[in-house]
């Protein structure tokens, strides 16, 4: 098969295929009788493209999913996209715009088939870009937050709700973008700190001439909105005015002074104006002291009809000029100062959120929260890593009313209708909010223009998803689901409310575990954003960008639409050569094997390159693999059994155990060490030592045949146990490598993907082996780095010399010297036996276990280098033996340590002495040495 194996592994020419493939033949959907394991895709924005911390995301839930696939589980990803109301209404307002079709004149009903037509056209950008990270969603249960059935459970949900008195309507403050006119959550509202000013107003004190309390604000224009001034309650500069009146400038309003503990006695002059109306934190201490909310702005924020005529139709910041303007005038400004100030801004739109009180839907959210908190107290949830659960808890535990109306037109509109008296009536429907009413049907009700926040139905998506509120096969078999991988930027607001969900409605919790994963970096780890020029594309990582051959064509006049945006980014983000193509898997086994608990996570392309080396490595390994099986045809062949090896007992033992580690990490969320283990047993042991020692067995013309069929078949059986092993974190190589692998290791299947995931038994733990190879192996890198130490060029061999070892060392040296000479580039190897047996001349050193290795210097070695060397290590190994024998002289750890622990510390201390007089050994007979000889 090696002859249709490219001598260069090349992704881009086998991903598309692979995946075409998977997916045409259903492997993505459950199957088979195994244990049910469920993951939920967080659903996507439909507007959204595939970035950074999508591609990391849904790599980590793809690794579990195969994984628990390859294991017998009966495995459902459940996949879908979120209608995401403000970002389409957004996209699709502007392109309307754009054809000269505003959506106020196009009207509701005509604009919202135009988001669907968009949606159908364009909008699902992201699950085809999804399909070319490898994920493997149930694409054939695809879901949409606005599909039908969808849809029914989120009227379901509000009217159980609404019936319980769980979620009503009522005046409360909330954040608002004037320029979409809506109410937006706190996800939706960028805080960042931005230079501004400090102006310092008089406000004089109601019957004592020429007095005055001096307040200092951000936000002049909300005095209008003032009903007080509040101190702190034990401020002596302010006490005695506890309970009297100030006069409301601009407005001759009288307003009381009052004392609460959240003014902070040390900002401005300890005097803070009070507007409920305008501020989340003067709504609290407005409703402690029973005071008014006057709003004095519209939706647009310019002010109303409650500020007075001169101020009426302005613009908030119009209004703010004017305001400073006239207290300058009347004498009441006393002072502006520079000051930094965080402004929120809506994430959409950029404008500056208003806090606004105006009448929207809440859930009333404490009841909720109250068995939320339990099922994380008491174990039926786990975050991972646990200091999660402590953020979970405050969260939860202070939460808050949740406003769940949005003034949008693109959503799922609430299903409440309003009668000429205003009283409110919910239903499925019109017809069923008449007979709930019972009302006639020539009463008119008109619908309640709002639609319902997107994160009131994301909340639903475990088990809406499943088919609730109907009592599906599905929804029995993955509910609740195994785990959540989500960031923690949205564990208020989706995962929490995903749990005070499925908790009341579908009766448990919507999943067992919640692993938190950090957010992708640069590489100098600052955050990814456009302003700053460092985002990447993970497609542009995928399929590289040729920017030499883009910029021809530019010239040439041959471009494509698609070709600008890439030219842009190359040089944007600092490559003038491009970007090279790394493939898919290269960037999975990057994002895996940064993938620590709890951390963000910085990504350098430099990494990446590395990944694909290792792809690279796996790809002509195979080809070595392949081709070695072909030459058995050259009369080699017995009709005996195989005969394994020292090597090929250690490569299986090796396997296993890489198998193991893989298996414990991955139960655990550690994908970097799933990754390490992967890596460093493809790399450093298959590769770089069996390989190799397989070519020497394969080459030797007195070895067996039956030992030769042995090694043939172990490097068939290992490379296909280890695409196995790593199948879930580099899919495509793998599926590629086992389909010409299989059948020659004697395993039937499809894909890879549907077979057994590796474990340790399969490949069992033989110490023997490991024991010998691991001699073998420090016999040689011993020799390496005396030859690196000493710059001895590769095509030198060099004479060795042994001393010591025990006899099963000497039996081990005589069964690999034609791999030791070969792999560490010795010429001969002779021993020095007798008791006072010396060479003549200056030596290098190196220890294989109890065995002295030996490299005469003479003509080769540079004695001074190794003369360092081996006061380097005396001196470590120095100080290890003082700090165990401090421990072993320490009473406290002789009266307090187990003995078996006491007992572990005295024989390191005996093996650590005995190499420090090895070592201690080796330098006085290399410094008496005659150089000459």
């Amino acid at each position: 098969m090696s002859e249709f194996m490219g001598k260069t592994y090349r992704p881009a020419a086998i991903e598309a295929a692979w995946y075409r493939r998977w997916e045409e033949r259903g492997y993505f959907s459950p199957r088979g009788g195994g244990p049910p394991y469920c993951i939920m895709l967080p659903p996507p924005n439909v507007t959204g493209s595939l970035h950074m911390g999508h591609a990391f995301q849904h790599t980590l839930m793809d690794v579990l999913i195969r994984r628990r696939r390859m294991s017998g589980h009966r495995t459902l990803w459940q996949c879908g996209t979120d209608h995401a109301g403000i970002a389409t209404q957004l996209v699709v307002e502007n392109r309307l715009l754009a054809e000269g079709r505003p959506r106020a004149a196009l009207g509701r009903e005509a604009f919202v088939r135009e988001a669907w037509r968009w949606k159908e056209e364009s909008g699902m950008a992201i699950t085809r870009q999804l399909r070319r990270l490898g994920t493997s969603m149930d694409w054939a249960r695809e879901r949409f937050t606005l599909d039908p059935a969808l849809s029914l459970a989120v009227r379901e949900v509000f009217l159980r709700l609404y019936r319980e008195g769980l979620v009503y309507r009522g005046q409360r403050l909330v954040n608002w973008d004037p320029a979409l006119g809506t109410a937006v959550s706190d996800l939706e509202v960028n805080s960042e700190e931005e230079d501004g000013y400090l102006w310092y107003m008089r406000y004089p004190l109601e019957g004592q001439t020429g007095r005055h309390l001096v307040v200092a604000t951000t936000r002049p224009e909300t005095l209008l909105g003032d009903v007080a001034v509040a101190v702190h309650p034990e401020d002596e500069r302010y006490r005695a005015l506890v309970g009297r009146y100030a006069r409301l400038p601009l407005c001759d309003r009288r307003i009381c002074v009052i004392a609460d503990i959240d003014v902070d006695p040390a900002f401005g002059t300890g005097c803070v104006k009070i507007t409920p109306a305008h501020d989340f934190n003067d709504y609290r201490i407005g409703r402690r002291h029973g005071l008014e909310a006057i709003n004095v702005f519209c939706p647009d924020a310019s002010l109303n009809d409650n500020a007075p005529p001169a101020y009426r139709g302005m613009d908030r910041y119009r209004a703010r000029e004017r305001i400073v303007a006239d207290l300058k005038a009347q004498g009441l400004l006393e002072k502006v100062q520079k000051h930094r100030v965080t402004l929120p801004r809506g994430d959409r739109s950029g404008e500056v959120i208003e806090p606004y009180l105006t009448d929207q839907w809440f859930v009333r959210a404490p009841p909720l929260a109250e068995a939320a908190i339990r099922a994380v107290e008491d174990g039926r949830i786990r975050f991972v890593p646990e200091n999660w659960a402590h953020v979970y808890y405050e969260w939860m535990r202070n939460i808050e009313d949740w406003c769940i109306s949005r003034q949008l037109w693109w959503g799922h509109r609430i299903p409440a209708w309003y009668d000429e008296q205003g009283n409110v009536w919910v239903g499925h429907d019109e017809a069923e909010a008449r007979a709930e009413a019972g009302l006639a049907a020539g009463v008119p009700l008109r619908q309640d223009p709002d639609v319902l926040d997107t994160w009131f139905s994301s909340a639903l998506w475990p088990f809406s998803t499943l088919g609730w509120p109907e009592k599906t096969p599905e929804l029995a078999a993955f509910y609740p689901t195994a785990v959540l991988v989500t960031g923690f930027d949205i564990i208020f607001f989706w995962v929490a409310r995903m749990i005070m969900m499925g908790l009341k409605f579908a009766g448990d919790v919507p999943f067992r575990e919640v692993y938190i994963h950090g957010l992708v970096r640069d590489a100098h780890g600052h955050k990814m954003s456009k302003s700053r020029g460092n985002v990447l594309d993970p497609l542009d990582l995928i399929d590289g960008i040729d920017l030499e051959a883009l910029i021809a064509k530019r010239t040439a006049g041959l471009m494509r639409p698609s070709d600008a945006p890439a030219i842009e980014r190359a040089t944007r983000r600092g490559y003038p050569q491009g970007i090279a193509a790394y493939g898919t898997d290269s960037l999975r086994f990057t994002f895996a094997s940064l993938a620590t608990q709890g951390r963000d996570i910085r990504f350098d392309v430099g990494r990446i390159q590395g990944y694909r080396n290792f792809c690279n490595k796996l790809w002509n390994a195979a080809r070595y693999v392949l081709m070695a099986q072909e030459a058995s045809g050259d009369g080699e062949e017995t009709s005996g059994e195989a005969q394994l090896g020292v090597s090929e007992r250690w490569i299986r033992s090796r396997l296993g155990a890489a198998a193991g580690r893989v298996e414990e990490a991955l139960s655990e969320y550690r994908f970097d060490l799933a990754a390490q283990a992967i890596y460093e047993f493809a790399w450093n042991e298959y590769c770089d030592w069996y390989l190799e020692l397989s070519k020497i067995a394969l080459a030797a013309p007195d070895e067996s045949p039956q030992r030769k069929c042995g090694t043939r078949e172990t490097l068939v059986i290992v490379l296909e146990g280890l695409t196995r092993l790593a199948h879930p974190l580099i899919p495509f190589i793998t599926e590629e490598l086992w389909q010409r692998l299989a059948a020659r290791a004697g395993r039937n299947g499809e894909t890879v993907m549907l077979q057994d995931c590796p474990h340790a038994e399969e490949f069992p733990a033989d110490g023997q082996a490991e024991r010998e190879i691991a001699w073998v192996q420090a016999f040689v890198t011993g020799v390496r780095r005396i030859r690196s130490e000493n710059r001895v060029p590769p095509s030198r061999r060099l004479p060795v010399r042994r001393r010591g070892g025990s006899e099963e060392e000497r039996r081990w040296l005589e069964r690999h010297r034609a791999a030791l000479m070969r792999l560490a580039g010795i010429e001969e190897i002779r021993g020095l036996d007798g008791a006072d047996d010396q060479p003549a001349e200056a030596h290098a050193t190196a220890l294989a276990g109890g065995m002295t290795v030996l490299v005469p210097l003479a003509g080769s070695i540079d004695r001074s280098a190794e003369l360092r060397r081996l006061h380097r290590d005396i001196e470590r190994y120095r100080g290890q033996c003082r700090r165990v024998r401090d421990k072993l002289d320490n009473p406290s750890f002789l009266d307090r340590a187990p003995e078996t622990v006491v007992a572990r510390e005295r024989r390191r201390f005996e093996d650590l002495s005995e190499t420090l007089a090895k070592l201690e050994t080796q330098q006085r007979h290399l410094a008496e040495a005659d150089t000459d000889v």
